[in-house]
């Protein structure tokens, strides 16, 4: 028998059947509620509401928990790949040593854009924003491989996603290129996944570009802290627009553009911007005073979901010290980073706010020593996060019971009221 919650209107009883994942919280089913009572349910920003049924990542903020089909993070991090934990959160499953061969050639010979999409770019001015060209470019992708447009077609899901995986790099890259005055550089197909990512944002034809492992596997390990994160703004954005039947070109951008936002992907930027603001350890002190009497935000530290602890952050701490080590780099606002990290682990008014360094924190100032420009930090965001966006969209259409999202409202506004003309209104 199926557990069940009663709710009370008046003089009346509604029952609420209980729905239970293989773990985290269970779930009140209110699907019936407004036919049966004519009462909606009122739940802003959806922080109550559970959106759909997934088998793809679960959180659990409270523990500090972060699993991809019931991986924990860090294990991904640290001995993974990011094209494998693509083939996961696709699949559902590791794959088999063929089956990874497979996938990683699938991909690697989709990363060539159509000769003509390079034209597209020449259409942004010089100094455009990044963001702005991904959410454009990856739209317009759509006009280029008409071929596997079809939702309902699982093997035509199956190359658009691949597609998406695959050419994301290559559009990031040519955004950061352009951006620069650079010439777009071809991706290569002996290269790895990272390798030809960074090859193509860091190569000049005055010089031979030769391959970092430190960094490439740092930033294979940020693509993979990034890849996913449950039903955030950004991925509810995609499953929303993807429940109309929009093919996933369109879904990806629609996410890339939520992304866009400073309290979603924007947090890395905002955090290094923090750091540009306090400029020199020495201003540390009163930058902090100011935090606790509430004059500035402390940004890159705690968590909206996490309330004990980032899981992620902890690996992109140790990346971050290893990129730092690798390039000599000495930065005075690198400087201002690990001494205002000393300051939060150690200060009582942090410890109890759980106000912990986050992702953004260590990703942003390793991204900075990589030589990525903070404007770039949401595309490679976006990059990374393609891989989720596409899983969860593909998962969406695998559902039966998939309908079009339709949000209800609390109207607050005006009655039903008569039309006066111009001449007679006071």
């Amino acid at each position: 028998m199926t557990d069940k919650a009663t709710l009370t209107i008046g003089d009346k009883n509604y029952d609420l059947p209980i729905l239970k994942g293989s773990t985290g919280p269970d779930v009140l089913d209110v699907r019936k509620l407004y036919g049966d009572s004519d009462h909606f349910t009122f739940d802003p920003g959806f922080t109550s509401t559970a959106s759909c049924e997934s088998k793809i990542t679960y959180i659990d903020g409270d523990a500090g928990i972060l699993l991809h089909r019931g991986y924990p993070i860090d294990q991904l991090a640290e001995k993974s790949s990011f094209l494998e934990v693509c083939h996961l959160l696709l699949n559902g499953e590791l794959p088999t040593a063929d089956e990874f061969t497979k996938f990683e050639r699938n991909i690697t010979y989709h990363t060539m854009l159509h000769a003509q999409f390079d034209s597209f770019f020449q259409g942004f001015r010089r100094d455009a924003h990044p963001m702005a060209v991904m959410t454009g470019a990856v739209g317009a992708l759509s006009a280029f491989y008409s071929d596997s447009l079809n939702v309902d077609d699982p093997k035509q899901r199956e190359i658009s996603a691949h597609r998406l995986i695959a050419k994301m790099p290559t559009i990031a890259a040519r955004a950061f290129q352009y951006s620069q005055g650079r010439p777009f550089v071809t991706p290569r197909n002996e290269l790895s996944y990272s390798e030809n990512f960074l090859r193509m944002c860091f190569s000049v034809p005055a010089e031979d570009w030769v391959p970092n492992p430190v960094l490439t596997r740092a930033m294979d390990r940020i693509f993979i802290l990034h890849a996913d994160h449950e039903q955030n703004a950004s991925t509810s954005t995609v499953r929303l627009a993807g429940s109309s039947g929009a093919h996933p070109f369109a879904c990806i951008a629609a996410g890339i553009a939520c992304l866009w936002g400073p309290s979603h992907g924007g947090a890395n930027q905002e955090a290094l911007e923090m750091l540009e603001e306090i400029g020199t350890v020495d201003n540390i002190p009163a930058y902090v005073q100011g935090v606790k009497d509430r004059k500035y935000k402390l940004m890159g530290f705690g968590h909206r979901v996490y309330k004990n602890f980032d899981p992620r952050a902890k690996v992109m701490q140790k990346t971050c010290y290893e990129v730092l080590e690798q390039l000599g780099i000495n930065d005075p606002l690198l400087q201002v980073a690990m001494e205002l990290e000393k300051v939060a682990l150690s200060d009582p008014f942090f410890i109890d706010r759980k106000l912990y360094p986050n992702i953004d924190f260590y990703s942003g100032i390793t991204l900075r020593a990589m030589g990525f420009p903070k404007e770039m930090f949401t595309v490679l965001f976006a990059l990374a996060r393609t891989v989720g966006w596409i899983s969860q969209w593909k998962e969406m259409f695998e559902d039966p019971t998939r309908k079009i999202g339709r949000p209800r409202q609390l109207y607050t506004g005006a009655t039903q009221r008569d039309y006066v003309g111009v001449d007679k209104r006071g």
